[in-house]
This record gives structure tokens, sequence and C-alpha cells, in this order.
């Protein structure tokens, strides 16, 4: 067997990311965090720039501050995930609600452009919100749901595409990666199959953005939503963002029509006129605060580069299975992830009986990855934070774990 830890040490050495892992605060009491897919750690240095924020920009320069930078921060920062993490040009992308309402306003901005159409594709193990929106949208227009049933391991394929888009697709809504396998789904392929059909694409970045590199532009997709607090570090609640391809401004229209969107944010006048650019797609008061702590973070993504950052993320993940391998297989537990680190994203999932009770045990001790329904755990291994020795150190604690013996189900 494989010294897994000595592995890890040497990988750690050759890590040309190593020195970021210090610039996030530290984790009194935890040993391996294994859950930055879910929520990713705050930079050591959050704390202070918010204290700034409230001296300075806020408290010092009140009101003035939205004309000296505010007003134009969600197009700014948009700009700046899309030219760091999306492959996309400036003017595109915005930062505004949460995901669920942004999702929201493009599928049904979307629906409507397409109105001469009659369903909505979705995958059924796609997450809760782009289903139950999905739902909701297609009750308000009038249309169907076609669901497509994927392989619950290697995802979304291109087949499966193709089989389900038609003349009646208006919309094609699917994550880039899995939520629960990692599967990476091949985005260019997909989004040209369904521009085939004559539909739209609306991509969930939530579990890609930060780790996996795209290039939207150059493969013509239509629409994205990504959030901002899992590998964008953007802390609990933060704003989501929207990518909206320019071949649609000024086409499609967005259904919550408020003020910060007008063509004229502070003409008052009596009619809704909307901006003819991304802006369009704010609705009320750019949630400002919230924007501060994931600026930190595209600080280290552009130092590192996406590339760098995938990079790293594909020796954690293929580390994580080669350990998985060695000491969780031989006691059954299952791989629930793509093997191909090409074909993943930036987190494992494996799988137990005993793995509801056995989080809580690693939890309990320090050790914290994400159980998902029914018997799953994911190891989220955010690269710029997460180092090959404590991706190790948390795949030996669920061996421990299991190794404990009975394991008594957590009650109440």
């Amino acid at each position: 067997m494989t010294d897994l830890l000595t592995t890890a040490r040497a990988l750690d050495a050759a890590d040309p990311l190593r020195s970021h892992i210090d610039a996030f605060a530290e984790m009194p009491g935890v040993t391996a965090y294994l859950d930055g897919n879910s929520l990713g750690r705050p930079l050591r240095d959050v704390g202070e720039k918010i204290s700034d924020f409230v001296r300075g920009d806020w408290g010092t320069r009140l009101i003035r501050s939205w004309d000296e930078q505010w007003m134009d921060l969600p197009v700014a920062l948009g700009d700046r995930i899309g030219a760091a993490c999306l492959g996309a040009a400036a003017g595109q992308t915005v930062v505004a609600d949460s995901t669920t309402v942004l999702l929201y306003k493009l599928m049904r901005s979307a629906t409507a452009e397409r109105k001469d159409r009659s369903e909505i594709v979705i995958e059924q193990g796609n997450f809760p919100t782009d289903r139950f929106v999905a739902e909701g949208v297609a009750a308000e227009s009038g249309m169907a749901v076609r669901w497509i049933s994927a392989d619950p391991v290697q995802g979304v394929q291109i087949s499966d595409i193709a089989d389900a888009v038609t003349a009646r697709t208006a919309l094609v809504v699917l994550s880039h990666v899995d939520y629960r396998s990692g599967a990476l789904a091949d985005m260019e392929g997909i989004t040209a199959k369904v521009h085939e059909a004559g539909a739209l694409m609306l991509w969930d970045l939530c579990h890609s953005v930060g780790v996996i590199p795209m290039r939207l532009d150059e493969w013509g997709v239509d629409l994205a939503v990504g959030c901002t607090y899992k590998y964008l570090n953007g802390g609990p609640g933060a704003p989501a963002f929207a990518y909206v391809r320019a071949a649609h401004h000024g086409v499609l229209r967005q259904p919550i029509q408020g003020w910060m969107g007008a063509a004229d944010v502070f003409a008052m006048g009596p009619a809704y006129v909307p901006d003819a650019t991304i802006r369009q797609f704010i609705s009320g008061t750019p949630p400002v605060l919230g924007m501060l702590p994931m600026q930190g973070m595209l600080d280290r993504i552009e130092q590192a580069t996406i590339e760098g950052v995938r990079a790293k993320s594909k020796t954690l993940t293929d580390l994580a299975v080669q350990a998985f391998d060695e000491v969780l297989a031989p006691r059954g537990v299952r791989l629930l992830s793509p093997r191909d680190a090409e074909l993943r994203g930036g987190h494992i999932t494996i799988g137990h009986p005993d793995f509801r009770a056995v989080t809580q045990r690693l939890w309990a001790d320090g050790v914290i990855p994400d159980f998902r329904f029914p018997d799953g755990i994911r190891l989220g291994l955010s690269p710029l934070s997460t180092s090959h020795v404590e991706t190790v150190t948390g795949v030996l604690a669920v061996r421990d774990a299991l190794l404990q013996g009975p394991i008594q189900e957590p009650t109440g």
C-alpha cells in the first residue's frame, strides 16, 4: 500500500499554489475542511476589509459612494468574474440577486422569447432550485417540463440531449458540474446540440465557477447563473451572478422590473423602460456588502489563473480517488464520481450505508465533509485553500470512523 501521507506531502511541496493556503483564516478545532464546494472558507483579511468599508466607504463617504463606486459595482464585479473564470467579454455578466432569483429571471425571459415553443428540458436529478424554478416557469408560461434521465455518476451526455430536444424545446437548463457526483458536462458539445434544435441554453455554474475554466463566449452559451459562496468564497448568502450573451441584450426582457434595471435609474418616470445593457437584469438595490468578500478571492484566482486552479483541482481529486481505492473501497465504500479527472469537477462523492452517522462523527472530530442523501459523502476540495495532506487526512478519518464499529444513527 502507498504511504498516502508521504505522497501528499510531496505533492504539497511541489504545489505552485501552496502559498495561497496561508491567506485563509485559521480553523480552530478543524483538521480537514472538505466542504469548500458548498461554502468556501473566508480569507484572513475579510474582517479587516469589512471594517474598513464600514469606517470608510459607508461611514465616511456615505451616500456619495453610490456615485463614486457602488452603482457600477454589479457590472464591474461581473466583468471580473467573466474575465477570470468564464471566458466572457465585458458587459455580459452582472452580480445581483440569489441564484434562485436569477435562474427565475433568465428562465422566464428565455421562455417569453421562445413563446412559440412548448417545453423546458431539464435533468430530473438537477439541483432542487433549478427543478423547482423550471416547474414554476413552465406553469406560468403554459409550457411543459421534459425530464432527462441521466447516469447518476457520469451525468448528462450529448446523447441524452439529442434524445430530448425537439422543435418544441424552448430552453434547456443543466448544471455544468453535477452537485452530487461531480460529473462535468460537455458544455460546448451540449450547447451546440441545443442550438441545432433552435432552443436556448442556460447553464448552472454553481459547482464549476472558480474551479473549472470555461469559454462561454467561444462556446456560444446563451445564459448562465452561478453562486459566489462556493469556490469564489463570498460567504453565506453572497449574491449570485448572471451571464447573458450580448446577442440577447435588448431581445430578452427580464420579468422583475425594478428601478435599478431601468434605462434611466433616477428619472423616476411613469413607465418602465429597460436598460439596453446587462444592467437590465438588476432589479433592486445591489447587495454591496455581500459583494465584498469575493473580491479578495478573485484577486487570488487572477494571480493563480483559472487554469492553475484547475490543474491543482485534478491532483487533489486524483489523490482522493487513490486514497479511496486503498483504504475505503476494501471496506465496502462506493465511488460515486467519474474516475477520470477530465470528466469531473472539484469534488468526489463516496457512498456507504453508514455515512449519515459517520458524518456526524467526523464533524465532532473536526473533519468536515458534506453529507448528501441517501448515503453519500462529498469531499469538496477547493484548490486554493485545501492541501493534499488535508485531503488524505480527511479520507483516513472516514476510514477510521468506519472502523470504530457500529454507529448509532442520529435521532430527532
